[in-house]
């Protein structure tokens, strides 16, 4: 499992009980050397959480190996270590813990060098960050989830899939969403080594599989002398190969990303035969096929009528919608560094679909990819409209999975402290709904 570059973890933070009652909260922090050291010569962390909490540095308690010491404890210590690839866990006493959202968390952290002289000791790394406490609320009607898409370029460069998974269950989360061949080794055919670690990696973090993304690329063949388009049969034949590969892994849900014919994301022809050569295994397998509907497509489009129309026309039970909240999206992504206005697709300005619109397609959604892109540190969204998309999908009855699915800036770890902000504020409003 891979850390974080910030010397304070996002993961990790949380308040901590003991008999019933919070006592005060934790995070884990970083060895800040290029090497692991004995806990002993740990000289102290100071902690300081905006004005709510300033703790001296010999205060925290520190966690290595499952035990926990006080730093005379540590200094008395023998064969106690910080290993350089694992997180110290930090445990500040403060009686009623934090506040949930999010919080600057700055620590002045004292380390003895041997090797450095006495007058330039300890040796002080003093850092500020902002890390969100999750809330603690039961989230009103809704199940919660991460897609690891929200992990994209950091999944593989500085995430391997433990990371990403713990980061998914730290936020409690309690199911998590991949991408088939952006997330499984050795895509179709992985191998027993990999498929039993996934297993043992869902049961250590208490996680439950849920929806596997997938794709029917109808332009495989489209270059070239001998360019043609893909047969239903052909897409039928990718459909079928991820329903069986989903199952296996354990998801309920399969979304396929069906290729496109217009700017609206109107999908190829061979849709609906290559998705209706598929319901008997997908009722075999318990499985359901869910297309997403997906900025520019609002809920009022002819491609969603195409949807339904499939499901009344055959009465399946494994078929529906995934909605994607994107499509809620009433404010403008922000131009990137050099991006020149009117030089990107409209809809990154936000479609606005109504979320009264839910209601016209509620029975037939089965999934939601909580789609996002900026939360900032007052924990508002500056691109959907949370509250009014929850309490429509309240109304419709919906109580499915939020999942997580961020889509906004890539710089390295920023994700999971975004994803750690979205639970927060969506929990918080559902609750109060």
């Amino acid at each position: 499992m891979l850390l974080e570059r910030d010397l304070i973890q996002s993961v990790g933070f949380r308040n901590v009980r003991e008999g019933g009652e919070i006592t005060g909260f934790q995070f884990r922090l970083r060895m800040p050397s290029y090497r692991g050291m004995a806990a002993s010569l740990i000289d102290g962390v100071a902690v300081r959480v905006g004005d709510l909490v300033d703790v001296g540095a010999d205060v925290p308690r520190w966690t290595f190996g499952g035990r926990t010491y006080s730093l005379q404890e540590l200094w008395d210590s023998e064969g106690v270590r910080w290993p350089l690839e694992e997180a110290a866990i930090v445990t500040v006493p403060h009686p009623g813990g934090l506040p949930e959202g999010a919080h600057e968390v700055s620590i002045q952290l004292r380390l003895r060098m041997s090797y450095i002289p006495q007058e330039h000791q300890p040796s002080t790394y003093e850092v500020s960050r902002h890390i969100t406490l999750t809330s603690a609320e039961d989230g009103g009607p809704f199940r919660y989830g991460v897609s690891l898409y929200s992990f994209m370029t950091d999944f593989g460069t500085v995430m391997d899939l433990e990371t990403a998974l713990a980061a998914v269950a730290d936020v409690g989360a309690t199911g998590v969403e991949i991408l088939g061949e952006g997330h499984i080794e050795r895509y179709p055919d992985p191998t027993s080594e990999w498929i039993d670690r996934w297993f043992a990696l869902l049961e250590k973090y208490s996680l439950e599989p849920t929806n596997y993304g997938s794709w029917i690329d109808t332009r495989l063949h489209s270059s070239g002398l001998h360019a043609r388009d893909l047969t239903a049969a052909e897409g039928a034949a990718m459909l079928q190969r991820d329903l069986r590969l989903a199952k296996r892994l354990g998801f309920r849900f399969v979304r396929p990303k069906i290729g496109v014919v217009s700017s609206d994301l109107v999908p190829h022809p061979i849709w609906t035969e290559s998705v209706e050569r598929s319901l008997d295994l997908a009722a075999e397998l318990d499985v359901v096929i869910c297309p997403e509907i997906h900025a520019p497509t609002p809920i009022k489009h002819e491609v969603v009528d195409d949807y339904i129309g499939l499901i009344e026309r055959t009465g399946t039970k494994h078929f529906g919608l995934l909605l994607d909240t994107g499509i809620f999206q009433d404010r403008p992504i922000p131009l990137k560094p050099g991006e020149l206005p009117g030089r990107r697709p409209a809809f990154m300005d936000g479609i606005a679909v109504d979320p009264a619109d839910i209601a016209d397609i509620a029975k037939y959604v089965v999934f939601i990819q909580a789609k996002f892109h900026d939360i900032d540190e007052n924990l508002e969204d500056q691109q959907i409209p949370w509250e009014p998309v929850l309490r429509a999908l309240k109304d419709a009855g919906y109580s499915g999975y939020l999942s997580s699915e961020y889509e906004g800036e890539r710089t390295p770890w920023r994700s999971i402290e975004q994803v750690r902000r979205q639970h927060s504020l969506i929990r918080s409003i559902a609750s109060r709904l």
